[in-house]
Protein backbone atom coordinates (compact mmCIF):
# COMPACT_ATOMS: atom_id res chain seq x y z
CA UNK A 1 0.00 0.00 0.00
CA UNK A 2 1.69 3.10 -1.19
CA UNK A 3 0.86 6.47 -2.97
CA UNK A 4 3.72 6.22 -5.50
CA UNK A 5 3.22 2.27 -7.34
CA UNK A 6 3.54 3.44 -10.84
CA UNK A 7 5.00 6.76 -12.58
CA UNK A 8 1.50 8.09 -14.57
CA UNK A 9 0.81 11.30 -15.78
CA UNK A 10 0.57 14.31 -13.15
CA UNK A 11 -2.81 16.09 -14.01
CA UNK A 12 -2.28 19.11 -12.06
CA UNK A 13 -3.73 19.42 -8.60
CA UNK A 14 -5.34 22.84 -7.28
CA UNK A 15 -2.95 25.09 -5.98
CA UNK A 16 -4.80 25.92 -2.10
CA UNK A 17 -3.87 28.32 0.55
CA UNK A 18 -3.47 26.55 3.61
CA UNK A 19 -3.15 28.20 6.86
CA UNK A 20 -1.15 26.22 10.13
CA UNK A 21 -1.94 27.96 13.27
CA UNK A 22 -0.69 25.72 16.33
CA UNK A 23 -2.79 27.43 19.67
CA UNK A 24 -4.93 29.90 17.43
CA UNK A 25 -8.75 29.26 17.44
CA UNK A 26 -9.84 26.66 14.82
CA UNK A 27 -11.75 28.67 11.24
CA UNK A 28 -13.61 27.50 8.65
CA UNK A 29 -13.84 28.81 5.61
CA UNK A 30 -16.15 27.83 1.95
CA UNK A 31 -14.91 25.14 0.24
CA UNK A 32 -13.20 26.16 -3.26
CA UNK A 33 -11.05 24.12 -5.16
CA UNK A 34 -9.16 27.26 -6.09
CA UNK A 35 -8.27 28.21 -2.54
CA UNK A 36 -9.67 26.65 0.26
CA UNK A 37 -8.43 27.44 3.73
CA UNK A 38 -7.04 25.16 6.26
CA UNK A 39 -5.87 25.59 9.95
CA UNK A 40 -3.63 23.07 12.09
CA UNK A 41 -4.10 23.86 16.02
CA UNK A 42 -1.95 22.25 18.49
CA UNK A 43 -1.59 23.27 22.06
CA UNK A 44 1.81 24.66 22.32
CA UNK A 45 2.53 27.34 20.43
CA UNK A 46 -0.11 30.39 18.83
CA UNK A 47 1.56 31.51 15.31
CA UNK A 48 -0.01 31.62 11.89
CA UNK A 49 2.41 30.07 8.91
CA UNK A 50 0.53 30.22 5.56
CA UNK A 51 1.18 27.55 3.24
CA UNK A 52 0.37 27.34 -0.27
CA UNK A 53 -0.73 23.60 -1.06
CA UNK A 54 -1.68 21.28 -3.74
CA UNK A 55 -4.34 19.35 -3.26
CA UNK A 56 -3.83 15.52 -4.61
CA UNK A 57 -7.28 13.95 -5.02
CA UNK A 58 -7.25 11.57 -7.37
CA UNK A 59 -5.18 7.93 -7.88
CA UNK A 60 -2.95 9.99 -10.15
CA UNK A 61 -2.28 12.90 -8.51
CA UNK A 62 -1.26 10.38 -5.17
CA UNK A 63 0.43 8.30 -7.31
CA UNK A 64 2.97 11.08 -8.72
CA UNK A 65 2.91 13.33 -5.39
CA UNK A 66 6.00 15.51 -5.06
CA UNK A 67 8.12 13.41 -6.96
CA UNK A 68 10.86 14.80 -9.25
CA UNK A 69 10.06 18.41 -7.99
CA UNK A 70 14.04 19.46 -7.16
CA UNK A 71 12.11 22.33 -5.19
CA UNK A 72 9.26 23.14 -3.37
CA UNK A 73 9.27 26.55 -1.64
CA UNK A 74 9.17 26.49 2.22
CA UNK A 75 5.88 28.03 2.11
CA UNK A 76 4.18 25.10 -0.17
CA UNK A 77 3.17 21.80 0.44
CA UNK A 78 0.73 18.84 -1.12
CA UNK A 79 -2.75 17.55 1.16
CA UNK A 80 -3.47 14.12 -0.22
CA UNK A 81 -7.14 13.38 0.26
CA UNK A 82 -8.41 9.82 0.16
CA UNK A 83 -12.02 8.68 -0.29
CA UNK A 84 -11.83 6.81 3.05
CA UNK A 85 -9.67 6.36 6.49
CA UNK A 86 -6.94 3.24 6.13
CA UNK A 87 -4.01 2.83 6.78
CA UNK A 88 -1.66 4.69 5.14
CA UNK A 89 2.18 4.28 3.98
CA UNK A 90 3.92 6.37 1.50
CA UNK A 91 7.96 6.20 0.28
CA UNK A 92 10.29 8.66 -1.53
CA UNK A 93 11.24 6.58 -4.63
CA UNK A 94 11.98 9.24 -7.01
CA UNK A 95 11.23 11.93 -4.39
CA UNK A 96 14.17 14.57 -4.36
CA UNK A 97 13.32 16.58 -1.63
CA UNK A 98 13.33 15.63 2.32
CA UNK A 99 9.49 15.73 3.63
CA UNK A 100 7.72 16.26 6.80
CA UNK A 101 4.42 13.81 6.34
CA UNK A 102 1.82 14.67 8.46
CA UNK A 103 -1.16 11.81 8.57
CA UNK A 104 -4.14 12.77 9.80
CA UNK A 105 -7.54 10.79 10.20
CA UNK A 106 -10.95 11.70 9.14
CA UNK A 107 -11.99 13.73 12.06
CA UNK A 108 -8.83 16.01 11.26
CA UNK A 109 -6.68 14.54 13.95
CA UNK A 110 -2.81 14.12 13.16
CA UNK A 111 -2.27 10.38 13.43
CA UNK A 112 1.77 10.55 13.01
CA UNK A 113 4.11 13.06 12.17
CA UNK A 114 7.21 11.29 9.89
CA UNK A 115 9.87 14.37 10.01
CA UNK A 116 12.37 14.49 7.34
CA UNK A 117 11.81 11.63 5.32
CA UNK A 118 14.80 10.42 3.44
CA UNK A 119 14.56 11.37 -0.90
CA UNK A 120 14.88 8.29 -2.68
CA UNK A 121 14.16 5.92 -0.08
CA UNK A 122 11.62 3.03 -1.03
CA UNK A 123 11.53 2.00 2.92
CA UNK A 124 7.72 2.08 3.69
CA UNK A 125 6.31 5.43 6.37
CA UNK A 126 3.49 3.99 7.72
CA UNK A 127 0.95 6.07 9.31
CA UNK A 128 0.70 4.17 12.50
CA UNK A 129 -3.20 4.25 12.49
CA UNK A 130 -5.97 4.96 10.20
CA UNK A 131 -5.55 8.28 7.77
CA UNK A 132 -7.81 10.50 4.92
CA UNK A 133 -5.85 12.69 4.55
CA UNK A 134 -1.88 13.08 4.28
CA UNK A 135 -0.23 16.18 4.27
CA UNK A 136 3.49 16.93 2.65
CA UNK A 137 5.33 19.93 3.79
CA UNK A 138 9.07 20.34 3.56
CA UNK A 139 11.57 18.86 5.98
CA UNK A 140 11.61 20.17 8.93
CA UNK A 141 8.50 22.51 9.15
CA UNK A 142 6.65 20.40 11.49
CA UNK A 143 9.42 20.56 14.19
CA UNK A 144 9.63 24.52 12.85
CA UNK A 145 5.80 24.68 13.82
CA UNK A 146 5.70 22.55 17.21
CA UNK A 147 2.94 20.44 14.81
CA UNK A 148 2.57 16.83 16.51
CA UNK A 149 0.46 13.98 17.09
CA UNK A 150 -2.97 15.29 18.24
CA UNK A 151 -2.87 18.51 16.68
CA UNK A 152 -5.73 19.21 14.52
CA UNK A 153 -6.48 20.19 10.96
CA UNK A 154 -9.85 22.64 9.99
CA UNK A 155 -9.99 22.30 6.72
CA UNK A 156 -13.49 22.68 4.69
CA UNK A 157 -13.14 19.17 3.32
CA UNK A 158 -12.98 17.72 6.86
CA UNK A 159 -15.75 19.91 8.39
CA UNK A 160 -18.25 18.04 10.60
CA UNK A 161 -17.26 14.59 9.56
CA UNK A 162 -18.75 14.84 5.80
CA UNK A 163 -14.94 14.62 4.31
CA UNK A 164 -15.10 14.64 0.38
CA UNK A 165 -12.90 15.04 -2.54
CA UNK A 166 -13.56 18.14 -4.18
CA UNK A 167 -12.75 18.94 -8.43
CA UNK A 168 -12.01 15.54 -8.94
CA UNK A 169 -13.26 14.23 -12.79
Amino acid sequence: MGRRPGVSGFLGAALCALLLAVGAPVLAAPVSCAMDAAVLTGATKAAVTRFRIELATTAQQRARGLMYRETLPQDAGMLFVYPDEAPRAFWMRNTLIPLDMLFIDAAGQIVSVHENAIPGDDTPIASGGKARFVLELNGGQARAHQIAAGSILSHPLIESGKARIPCAP
